[in-house]
């Protein structure tokens, strides 16, 4: 029976980030990784509100000598039309650039940098169950080798992401207020020419419209080695009117959007191509008397916004500043200090990932003669600001996006 202070689920951007945060207040904690880094994920790019978590961790030196591929904003196009958002001209304070990272990298970057940091990291081991005890959590853990062994932890952090452990074993899950939705993605050699397309910008992301389904869209990622993250995202039933593996569906759905055919008429789809399905998530609560949920592991929205990087780091960070005054023998209300601040952020997400699909957010980010103050509290958001209180677009999401949408079309 091993005894620790604080053991965390996963070694990703969550998981890292919290054990940072804790080593630098003199607290030591265990991370559990079921995998082997590097590993593949999705997520693939970041917004500048990360680079602030990253900092107070220590681990933005690493990220940034890493050459990863710099990102200043995101490009939108739909049926011919493009706009972009340039995250450096915004209303909150705080970093306006970022990066495009393959999370393979990225992961073990923040991982190793922990380490090296004095975390103990724990690849192969995984847990297979939990409960609680005069005080403790009591976990049973499993190892790759074959070897079971227990803990003992004041307190368990999950930041196990779409794994969601302790939701499973806690039978927290419950159904997402959002519409089931798939992903299918790849990487591609892209083979995209700046002289050819000087409209493209590799230091954005791209999200493109598909023309006839304005609730279809596409994720365009590219990154420092001359490749893309390639997806596109809809309910599952417009899938099933394609046949072949998810490759071929994938290269099918792509050439029917006519911007991205023609940029992408040279690209190498060499790399199968992956599905994520079902992957809105929500629970009863996010955290107990001994455990917290960080991240994907608590709730995850839609990858239309890159917000599930954000919304880990964010929630490490005030789980770990919560975490830290329990620990000191301060008595911590979980939900006013944890779980609603948070949920604040996350509720602002949850009303643009709405509105996107709605139509709502789609008509405000085409409009023609957008007010250069109002699209800078949007920007905001997009660059992943969603917990700033002084942003009126932030403190009232759904009504401001609402009134806004109707501005900018009146026959709607």
């Amino acid at each position: 029976m091993e005894q620790k202070r604080v053991v965390i689920i996963g070694a990703g951007p969550s998981g890292s980030v919290a054990a940072a945060l804790l080593k630098q207040q003199g607290i030591d904690a265990l991370i559990l990784e079921r995998s082997s880094f590097p590993r593949f994920s999705i997520g693939e790019s970041l917004l500048p509100a990360c680079m602030r978590v990253l900092e107070k961790a220590g681990l933005v030196d690493a990220v940034n000598q890493a050459g990863f591929q710099f990102k200043n904003g995101a490009a939108f196009r739909r049926n011919g039309k493009y706009t972009a958002f340039d995250f450096t001209d915004k209303f909150s304070p705080g970093p306006g650039t970022t990066y495009q990272v393959q999370r393979a990298n990225f992961d073990k970057v923040l991982a190793d940098e922990s380490a090296a940091q004095g975390v103990e990291i724990r690849y192969r081991h995984w847990l297979t169950d939990i409960s609680f005890a005069d005080g403790k959590a009591l976990l049973s853990v499993a190892t790759q080798a074959g070897t079971d062994y227990q803990i003992e932890a004041d307190f368990v952090l999950d930041a196990s992401g779409f794994g969601r452990v302790l939701p499973k074993l806690l039978e927290l899950e419950q159904p997402s207020c959002l519409p089931g939705r798939k992903a299918v993605f790849t990487h591609i050699k892209d083979g995209i020419v700046s002289a050819e397309h000087p409209e493209y910008d590799r230091d954005k992301i791209l999200i493109s419209v598909h023309p006839d389904n304005h609730d279809v869209w596409y994720w365009l990622i590219p990154f420092s080695n001359g490749s893309c993250s390639l997806g596109v995202v809809g309910e599952p039933e417009f899938f099933d009117t394609y046949s072949g593996d998810n490759l071929d569906v994938l290269k099918a759905i792509t050439f029917e959007e006519p911007g991205l055919a023609a940029l992408l008429d040279k690209a190498e789809f060499c790399n199968p191509a992956g599905e994520l399905g079902g992957y809105s998530a929500n629970v009863k609560s996010l955290w107990g008397k001994h455990f917290a949920l960080l991240g994907n592991a608590g709730e995850f929205l839609d990858p239309v916004f890159s917000s599930g990087v954000t919304i880990a780091m964010e929630s490490a960070d005030l789980a770990v500043s919560a975490l830290i005054r329990q620990l000191e023998g301060q008595n911590v209300d979980w939900q006013q200090e944890y779980a609603e601040p948070l949920m604040k952020g996350v509720d602002t997400f949850r009303a643009y990932v709405q509105g996107w699909y709605s139509g709502e957010l789609q008509d405000v980010i085409f409009f023609d003669r957008p007010d250069p103050g109002i699209k800078q509290k949007v920007c905001s958001i997009l660059a992943g600001y969603a917990w700033d209180s002084d942003n009126p677009f932030v403190a009232q999401p759904e009504r401001r996006l609402k009134t806004l949408a109707q501005v900018c079309n009146p026959s709607a």
